[in-house]
């Protein structure tokens, strides 16, 4: 009854111990609250309790008894960090132990040697217990065996077997009441679909185990590591840390086990790191390091310091003996054949440059430049980041480049590769050291097209939406399941600290597959389109229309003009400036955006004209009077570019790169001009325009209230020419794709888009503030426009400020009739602004609203 019922399981024991029980009888009570403690209580008292119940086994004569008792007590002391304690009380177990029983404390072994990382032991022992079970037709313990092969072949990296294994194992509980072996095996099912690739499938999974827990009233601390790693793959680093912070203090709270505890909070240190919080990763690392090495879990502890030192120097706490910690970590690591001592080493070199101290850092770089020609991918980018540090050391711009390009080159073949979330956003961290290297040595060289393909690879490269879904070609798919199965089983067998020198040639014969193969397919994808170069750009553009590209340098606004057959440099203000103005603009516009504040509009205008002479400086003079598109670095992305005096009238658009402008200009609209108007549900006032614009366009598809449930609505939009939605949503700060709007049965997650045929070419979001992008592990923009250009979305109008819901209505009544004139988005959009009333109401809802894209 314990894991059926556990709560009853807990009850019942103590009435039997309360009744004067055999010490047979009360051996059983006594491990049924040891194991009630031990996964969801207090450990201590779970030994105390264990260990009352090994001792009445023993007085009762009975080795089954007592071999079952020793199998829980060996667990318990495992999770508690006494590994060879534990270990030793499940030898003693299967010497005590026959038959049937036997099968279960060798089942209990192969669950410990899986906690401790042993996965080949692991695999052997539920080998040998899985016949007998089913021998005896136990079908609870042969399910959960068959669940913990499962687990292991999935550690192991063999995810077709791991899969059938589930298969197995579920059709089995299903015979069962065992309720919280069944949450598990939804657990498990979460976790096949992680490894495979599909994130969201995998989030899915594990709420619906989080669920069925709940009603068990059972915590359970692998499904929070699990959703911690899956959340830092999504690139929800803040989600991931909330979630390890509040299973850690749940934890606490019934003093549970000592290795979850400190698995948990290395989870948490990667996710504050990720999230850009380094003080609280400082203090999650520095007990995880603490806990780890009074575990003697090696591996672990050399990996939380590698966490631990990144984050001391994030903090700003960068010192001698910082650079010969990293040191000592990378000789660690090395030893150990972890693949991230390249990436300690170079740790050690930027620490010590941070000092001044040249000779050591050049040594360290030194050790860190080896990796660059061999090993796994991220050890190569590694490599050329500090091969490009040691080029600007010795003060060779071209060596830089071409370091940088190298770098570049490797991250561009393995980003898909890269299965592990912690890897991926180390090397979308280095890849941004590559390219500012890259941008301040082109700024150096006083080559302003050379600081634009700079901005353009690393915008090409960062604002591609993370791989959270399986890819639709079958061969790749296939080549990058396999690689994450080697790669898995490679890591598992050097945190045991064995040799693997025939899985790292296999993984690097996958890895040779997988860059041919997502290079054919680029060349496919480039038959419809064509790769970034200035002059294809500045053809576009034409002589009319004038792209600005902003780039940060030192803490200062650099500005590229693209237009007329040229790219020119213009140095504007200080970023800090630029900020602070623009925070002072949306307070204004905020204030704005209700009646009764026209006094503020002065004070706004006058922000605007300094936000201006910041971030356009000289330029400003040489815009000319045709089109205008904005391509702003992340800090910038809040600017509301209308209000600027000198794009204030113009036809504005705003692009999170130049690549995806052009993109967005080839996107063709579908046939037939179809439109959809959405007004979702529990609006009390915004959305106003959409029954106006119904009563207008009795063509159009119109759904409201109840008719707003996810699956029509996607129908209705799929290959649609415009969507118009008014609804509250949420758009996320950290992962857009995971942004959402409430319809009548739910939200509507923009992931649900990647199911449609093609998302629609037009989308028009009207409610307040729906705007507002923000970054994903590196300093560029990342917002809904690059996730849906590939979808077949060509241009988003939303506001990046609040606005008044009924001032938005004859804006966006406006909008659409420059739309059905044949006008683009930008052109609509600025036409709909001069036909507002001049008060300060309506003249700050029209500043509020961008067209991000280029329809």
């Amino acid at each position: 009854m314990v894991f059926a019922a556990p709560h009853d399981a807990l009850a019942r024991a103590e009435e039997v111990l309360d009744a004067d029980p055999s010490p047979l009888d009360a051996s059983v009570a006594h491990q049924v609250i040891g194991i009630w403690q031990r996964d969801w209580g207090d450990m201590r008292l779970a030994l105390s309790h264990l260990r009352r119940a090994r001792d009445l086994a023993a007085r009762a004569d009975s080795p089954d008894r007592e071999a079952d008792v020793l199998a829980a007590l060996g667990v318990a002391l495992v999770h508690e960090g006494r590994t060879q304690q534990g270990l030793a009380a499940l030898e003693r177990g299967i010497e005590r132990g026959s038959g049937h029983t036997r099968a279960r404390v060798l089942f209990r072994r192969a669950y410990a040697h899986w906690v401790l990382g042993h996965h080949r032991e692991a695999l052997e022992d539920v080998r040998r217990a899985i016949p007998v079970l089913r021998q005896v037709d136990d079908v609870i313990w042969t399910a959960r065996a068959l669940t913990l092969r499962a687990t292991v072949h999935l550690a192991l990296g063999a995810v077709d077997r791991a899969d059938a294994d589930f298969a197995a194992a579920e059709s089995l509980w299903d015979t069962t009441g065992q309720e919280h072996d069944k949450a598990d095996a939804v657990e498990s099912r979460g976790l096949v679909a992680f490894r495979v690739g599909d994130i969201p499938v995998a989030l899915r999974l594990l709420d619906e185990a989080e669920e069925r827990y709940a009603k068990l009233s059972t915590p359970t601390f692998m499904l929070n590591i699990r959703r911690c790693e899956v959340l830092m793959a999504a690139g929800l680093a803040p989600e991931a840390l909330a979630e390890a912070d509040a299973a850690i203090a749940v934890l606490d709270g019934i003093g549970g086990h000592s290795t979850r505890k400190a698995e948990l909070l290395l989870a948490a240190a990667r996710a504050a790191r990720l999230a850009h919080d380094p003080h609280t990763a400082v203090a999650r690392a520095d007990v995880a390091v603490r806990l780890f090495a009074g575990q003697r879990r090696s591996w672990w502890e050399t990996h939380a310091r590698l966490v631990q030192i990144d984050a001391r120097a994030a903090a700003g706490r960068s010192s001698g003996r910082l650079v010969a910690d990293a040191a000592a970590v990378a000789d660690r690591l090395a030893f150990l054949g972890a693949p991230a001592a390249p990436e300690a080493s170079l740790l050690a070199g930027r620490i010590a440059l941070d000092l001044g101290w040249r000779a050591d850092a050049e040594r360290h770089l030194g050790v860190a430049a080896r990796s660059r020609r061999s090993g796994p991918p991220l050890a190569r980018m590694t490599g050329w980041a500090a091969q490009a540090l040691l080029a600007q050391t010795a003060g060779s711009g071209r060596d830089v480049l071409e370091a940088c390009r190298r770098g570049m080159d490797a991250l561009d073949d393995y980003q898909a590769v890269l299965g592990a979330s912690e890897l991926r956003a180390t090397a979308i961290a280095q890849g941004a050291e590559l390219a500012r290297l890259a941008q301040q040595a082109s700024l150096e060289s006083g080559r302003p097209r050379g600081l634009l393909v700079w901005s353009e690879r690393w915008r090409a490269t960062v604002l591609s939406a993370p791989p959270i879904r399986p890819p639709a070609d079958p061969e790749l798919q296939s080549d990058l399941t396999s690689f994450r199965e080697i790669a898995a089983r490679a890591e598992s067998a050097r945190m045991e600290g064995r040799s693997v020198p025939a899985l790292e040639h296999e993984q690097r014969r996958l890895e040779r597959e997988i860059r041919s193969r997502t290079r054919e397919l680029r060349t496919h994808a480039l038959r419809g389109g064509q790769r970034f170069t200035p002059p294809r750009l500045l053809s576009e553009l034409g002589d009319k229309t004038h792209l600005l590209q902003f780039l940060v340098l030192d803490g200062r606004v650099q500005l590229l003009l693209c237009g007329q057959g040229r790219v020119r440099r213009f140095e504007a203000g200080l970023l800090a400036e630029a900020e602070t103005e623009a925070e002072h603009v949306q307070s204004g516009l905020r204030r704005l955006a209700h009646p009764g504040a026209e006094a503020r509009l002065p004070v706004v205008e006058a922000a605007g004209q300094r936000l201006e002479e910041l971030l356009l400086g000289p330029a400003a003079e040489h815009l000319g009077d045709g089109p205008v598109v904005v391509v702003p670095p992340l800090p910038l992305h809040r600017v509301p570019w209308a209000l600027l005096p000198s794009l204030r009238e113009r036809v504005l658009s705003v692009s999170p790169s130049a690549s995806n402008w052009l993109r967005a200009r080839e996107t063709e609209p579908p046939p037939g001009g179809r439109q959809v108007l959405v007004r979702g549900p529990g609006l009390a006032t915004g959305g106003a325009e959409v029954p106006h614009l119904a009563g207008r366009n009795g063509g159009a598809v119109f759904l409201e209230q109840a008719d707003t449930r996810v699956p029509r609505v996607l129908e209705e939009l799929d290959g649609a020419a415009l969507a118009h939605i008014a609804a509250h949503g949420t758009l996320r700060a950290d992962s857009p794709m995971f942004s959402s709007m409430r319809m009548a049965d739910g939200p509507l997650v923009f992931h649900d888009f990647e199911r449609l045929g093609r998302s629609p070419y037009r989308i028009i979001l009207s409610c307040s503030d729906t705007a507002r992008f923000a970054s994903a592990d590196a300093d560029e923009l990342l917002g809904l426009v690059t996730a849906l250009l590939p979808l077949g979305t060509a241009g988003v109008v939303a506001s990046n400020a609040p606005v008044n819901d009924a001032a938005v209505v004859p804006l966006m009544l406006a909008l659409h009739e420059g739309l059905a004139a044949g006008l683009s988005m930008a052109e609509a959009l600025r036409d709909a602004r001069a036909a507002l009333p001049g008060d300060a109401l309506h003249r700050a809802t029209g500043w509020a609203f961008t067209v991000f894209g280029g329809a």
